[in-house]
Order: C-alpha cells, then structure tokens, then sequence
C-alpha cells in the first residue's frame, strides 16, 4: 500500500482536447471534427495506473516500481519514461501498455510505409518537438503515431497545426525518431531546385554568352548551392562516412555510404553536373577550370548543428568527374580503448606493448576499418601531463584537448615524411604518424622507433601478418623492422544485425559449411538476420562494431621476420602464441547473434 501513496497522480485520465477553431477552410465543420475525434479517438484512461499495469504483464516488480517513484521526484519524467532510463523497462514494451491503458491502437513504425503528403503536413521541427509522425489518413481524420498521448496539450497543437480531426496511436519513441531522420528526407526537397535549374539553363541557352566558356559561376542564391547542401544533410541522417557523386550515361547520381557499404540516395539530370562540380570546388578551394586532372581539397560546414569536416577528391571519367566526399564529424565522441571491443585476452596485451616506452605499434586493415579511431583510443590511454604527445595527420579527424597535432599541406611542403622530420625535433614522447604510405615515412617511423621514441601508425594491409610484408614490399630491411616493431594490431569492422527487424535465418549449404569449418559450434541450430526494416533501409544491418587480432613480436617472430619467412610461417607462430584471428572472432560474433554468416564471409572470410 505504501508504494500506491508514493505514485504521482500523472497517470490519471485527461480529457480530449480539440480545437474547434482549428478548421481547415472548405472542410469539416467544428462540430464534425469533434465528433471525429471524441469517443474511442482519443485516449480513454481505463483507470488503471501505468505502473499497476505493467506489474500485471509481469514487466517490472513492485520495488521497480517503488525505486522508479522515488527518483521522479529529481528527474520530474513520467514513471514509464523513468523506468526506461533505469533499464528496468524496454521502449517496446512501454509503447505497448501505454496503448493498452488508453485504448488506443499500437504501431510497428518498422513496417509501416509513410506516405509523404501526410507526413508534410506536419513540419519536421513540431514533430521532433512533439515526437510525432503523422502515418496515414484515414478517411477525413489524420493518424499520428506518438510516444506520449498524455503530453500537455499534445491533440490541441497537432490538430491546431494539422487543421484536420486527429486519431492519436501509440509507438515507441525511438522508432518515431528514426522515422523523422527518414521520413523528412532532404533529398525529397531537391526536386524544386532542379525545375529552377533546368529554367534557368533554357534561359542561357536563349540569352546572349554571358559566362566564359566551360565556367559555370555559382551563387550562394543558385538552385545547385541547394543541392549540394540537401545533399549533405542527408548523408549526416543516414549516418554516411562517404558521398560519392558519379556522372553516368544520362543521369548523376548520388550514393552515400553507410556502415561500409554504398547505396543510392539520388538521381540528378545530367545536365547539373559541371554546375555541382563546381559549386563543391569553389567550397574546397580548388580549380574549377581544371577537369582532367584528379584534385584534392577539403573544407568545413555545419550541418543541423553539426560541424563536419569534409575531404574532397575528384578523378576524371568517361562521363566526366567523379567527386566524392569524405565526412568526418568534429564533434563525434571519441572511443576509450575498452569501448572498442577487443577480447580481454586482446586488449591486455595490446595496454602492455602501448606501456612501452619506445618502439613502434601499428593499426593495419583497409580504408574505413576504424583504424585512426583506435589510434585515437591508444592515445587517450596513455596521455599524461609529463608525456609529449605529437602527431602528424592529413587530416586532423579528432580535435584531441592536450595533445600536438600536425596537419600535412602539400601546398606548403609538409608530407608526413618532412612533418615526421619536423616531429622528431619536438621533444616528442609520443610519435603518432596518421599513416604510412610510402617507403621515406616508414624509414623516418622506423628510425624514430629505434631511437627512443615510442610511434602509433597506421598501415593499409589484409591483416596483421600481410602488414610485416608490407614493410619488407616498401623496402624496409627486415633487421630494422624486427628491431623497432612491438606489435600489429589487424582489423576490420562487421555490420551488426538490425536491432529493429531481426528475426531467425536459414544459412544457405555454403554459409554453413564456412561456420563449422571456420571453428564454430555443430550444437548452434538457430542463425539469425535482419529483415530488412525502414530504420536500416532494408538492408538488415545497423551500425558496426569492431574485430580485432594483435600480433605481439615475440623474439622468435623476430627471427622469422629476418629470416624473410613466409606469411603462413609467421601466422602459424601467431597462432601459438595465443592470437586470435578475425576469422575467430567473426565466429563469436555469429555466435552471439550480433552479426551474421553473410557479413563474415563478404569481411574475413579469406583471413
């Protein structure tokens, strides 16, 4: 009885609220709307309390309950809300009792196809403010899904902002959000821009010349400066590390890439792609005039709030120039190494050779693998006030507070080979080279290494065995590289599986074959894999998460590394020693149900 009393009374029933007035003119009158909307329209309290209820489905317990009730009086949520923050509760669940005790119908935003008409009637910044999609019409009354039908005022500002009847329905706040991240696509805003463009482009051709020839002069007013920033915008919702903006045949088009993998955001006419080329050199502050030649560039915008730094590099093609962009946001929150997911076992030994106060440690693996994340998670574990921390980046990705950093300009003749140079008559502790790409940078790391300094780097390689070859294939002697090399971390990152549309799988004969022969267990029966849902974009992955295989060079390493010892000589002591490979953890992933057979296979299946 005592956890009764303590319950605030916010879950009490509260009355519809229409706005009479809120009518749209030549349609329902005041009285049709609120017959509209009155009766099982709206939330009809069953007069049971939330947190009753959920104890009768068997959610929570009393003392849940109780614990979520007394810190209500801090943190001023609703109860179902303050059970969710305290993990008590899942959003899901909270969506479907909710429902439950208003008598209102419950929606899977996963599967439900929006139609774009309904949902701009409701601007994106009320439905974010309000956390309301707008789903479906329904006959002369609009459906709009919410997290809370108990918010002050919610019906009164939706109808007076809709002005049409509302029918309120309940879904779980994060599946609303990530509705609004897709139903308000900014690539759905490009088409007026084109239609002003292509007037505009039959208006030259009617006009007398009044640009030089090939030169396409952009304003900050010209229907191409939208684009390029509607274009932006999407890639930073659809959470794209990568745009790449590729003339065809007839059309140009615009894929972006998220989670490793590349897919198609927009198609352009033709005709716009000299105008969009040049509005993105004329950002990056390169030669408009030059098309033949590859360019480099980057420049820095804000986008909904978000600073980006954006590195842009063009190359000529049959169609023309190819552009494309990488992202890399500033304000991203930087990993500490016991976030990024190696195994114990693992991260011990790698905090054990990152202790070492000279030599060098090196992240291999291929573009986009996360290996300047974990360089950056390195450093975060050993900086300290009495340690000289310089690096030397092109770019700088992470604005890192307490540390030197050195961004290479080509312009200005600072390489990572003259910068490293530079570096090393810094009294550094800590060398970190961005990356080495050819054989001066890795002499300089190396010497560095040998001469008391301890170097962080990255090398693009296959694993963590291949990057010992690589050095070799760059012409480093093998006495130099066994003398200055601690250890090579190997990585790669795998999609995970839908959190919102995944459900059991039937490996194919070959997807089974590789598990089992790869080490995983005969005893697993159940794989699982996403659907495909509109919160991945039916691709059945969302997000990534981190693989990792640390090669520790023991002195009997070292003496196959001199020895000029084949790859497989070298990962067969590996292997002894007690690494595990890609493969293996790609498994347990697989295991765990985090990832699935496809995505190992299409990631490691060669290592």
């Amino acid at each position: 009885m005592a956890i009764r009393r303590l319950r605030r009374d916010e879950d009490e029933p509260k009355a519809s609220i229409v706005a009479p007035n809120a009518v749209r003119k030549g349609s329902l009158s005041a009285t049709q709307m609120h017959s509209a909307h009155t009766g099982e329209e709206g939330p009809q309290h069953k007069g049971i309390r939330l947190g009753d209820l959920l104890e009768r489905h068997g959610l929570v317990t009393a003392e849940q309950v109780a614990t979520a009730v007394a810190l209500q009086k801090e943190t001023g949520q609703r109860l179902g809300h303050q059970l969710v923050a305290l993990g008590y509760l899942n959003e899901r669940a909270l969506a479907t009792v909710l429902a439950e005790q208003l008598n209102l119908e419950v929606v899977d935003l996963r599967h439900i196809e929006l139609n774009p008409e309904v949902v701009a009637t409701l601007p994106e910044k009320i439905a974010r403010e309000l956390h309301a999609i707008p789903i479906r019409r329904n006959g002369a009354r609009i459906e709009v899904a919410v997290a809370d039908p108990l918010a002050m005022n919610i019906q009164h500002k939706l109808i007076e902002v809709l002005q049409f009847p509302v029918r309120l329905v309940v879904a779980d706040v994060t599946d609303i959000e990530l509705s609004i991240n897709k139903a308000y696509n900014s690539t759905a805003k490009v088409g007026d821009a084109i239609r002003v463009f292509q007037a505009r482009a039959e208006a030259r051709k009617r006009d007398v010349e009044i640009h030089p020839a090939g030169v396409d002069v952009v304003d900050e007013s010209a229907p191409v400066v939208q684009v390029v920033n509607l274009i932006l915008e999407q890639a930073v919702r659809d959470r794209a590390s990568d745009v790449h903006i590729e003339p065809q045949q007839d059309r140009l088009r615009v894929r972006v890439r998220t989670d490793g993998a590349l897919h198609e955001v927009l198609n352009l006419p033709s005709s716009m792609t000299q105008s969009l080329l040049s509005r993105v050199k004329v950002m990056a502050d390169m030669n408009i005039v030059e098309r033949r030649r590859p360019q480099d560039g980057q420049f820095q915008v804000i986008v909904q709030g978000r600073e980006l730094d954006v590195r842009v590099s063009t190359a000529g093609t049959v169609f023309g120039e190819k552009c494309v962009l990488r992202l890399l946001d500033k304000a991203r929150a930087l990993y500490f190494l016991g976030e990024l997911g190696m195994r114990p076992e693992a991260a011990k030994l790698y905090r054990d050779m990152i202790r070492s106060p000279h030599g060098m440690v090196v992240c291999a693996g291929p573009t986009g693998s996360g290996k300047t994340t974990t360089l950056y998670a390195t450093v975060a574990e050993i900086i300290s006030d009495s340690t000289n921390i310089t690096t030397i980046e092109d770019p700088v990705e992470y604005v890192y507070p307490g540390i030197t950093q050195i961004q290479t300009n080509a312009a200005a003749g600072i390489t990572f080979a003259t910068g490293l140079r530079s570096v090393l008559r810094q009294d550094p502790d800590v060398i970190l080279v961005g990356e080495i790409r050819d054989i001066e940078t890795a002499r300089i790391a190396t010497q560095a290494a040998l001469t008391g300094h301890f170097v962080l780097t990255s090398l693009h390689a296959t694993d963590s065995v291949s990057a010992l070859h690589r050095f070799m294939d760059m012409g480093i002697e093998p006495f130099l590289i066994a003398s200055s090399l601690l250890g090579v971390v190997g990585q790669r990152l795998l999609r995970r599986v839908c959190p919102h549309c995944v459900g059991p799988y039937m490996p194919t004969a070959e997807e089974l074959s590789f598990f089992l022969s790869s080490g995983g267990s005969p005893t697993k029966t159940k794989f699982v894999a996403g659907a495909g849902c509109n919160f991945c974009g039916g691709t059945g992955y969302y997000e990534r998460i981190g693989i990792y295989e640390v090669l520790y060079i023991t002195d009997g390493m070292k003496q196959l590394i001199v020895s000029q010892a084949p790859k497989d000589e070298i990962r067969k002591l590996a292997l002894t020693q007690g690494m595990d490979t890609l493969r293996a953890q790609g498994i347990e992933l697989i295991t765990q149900d985090q990832t699935t057979l496809a995505e190992v296979l299409r990631t490691v299946s060669l290592l």
